[in-house]
């Protein structure tokens, strides 16, 4: 019976760490997608404003009208990257504002396990610097 118990909190403690690892990795990925809905908030602006540049530009319709397919090929151009652009922000600012959740959520999550931990390491008497 010793062994049953002991292998059974042994597979209980390894679930626990499997789960962590699991969160950490996903703490590592919501960094990584932090850092492209930051790069999202501020290319898609800069892209834009330079989209609206050239077409408020008073040669843009000089090369609308001098080079047919050009300006045609242009003016397609500049407002699929107004309207990608558009798109990349709105995104990026969802993205953003989910993950901001997110570190909410995890930042709650670390304050409960490092609760519970402290709570069991008081009541069992176990030191910190104890292996299981």
């Amino acid at each position: 019976m010793p062994n049953t118990e002991n292998s059974d909190s042994q597979s209980r403690f390894s679930i626990i760490e499997v789960i962590d690892g699991f969160i950490d990795k996903i703490n590592q990925i919501r960094k990584i997608l932090l850092g492209i809905s930051i790069s999202a908030l501020i290319l898609a602006p800069l892209a834009i404003g330079l989209s609206a540049y050239l077409i408020l530009h008073p040669h843009f319709f000089f090369i609308l009208d001098e080079y047919d397919e050009f300006g045609i090929f242009l003016a397609i151009s500049l407002v699929m990257i107004i309207v990608i652009s558009i798109s990349w922000l709105v995104l990026g600012m969802r993205q953003y504002l989910m993950l901001k959740s997110w570190n909410k959520k995890y930042s709650n999550y670390i304050q409960r396990k490092d609760q519970v931990d402290n709570q069991i390491a008081s009541e069992f008497k176990l030191d910190e610097d104890q292996e299981f």
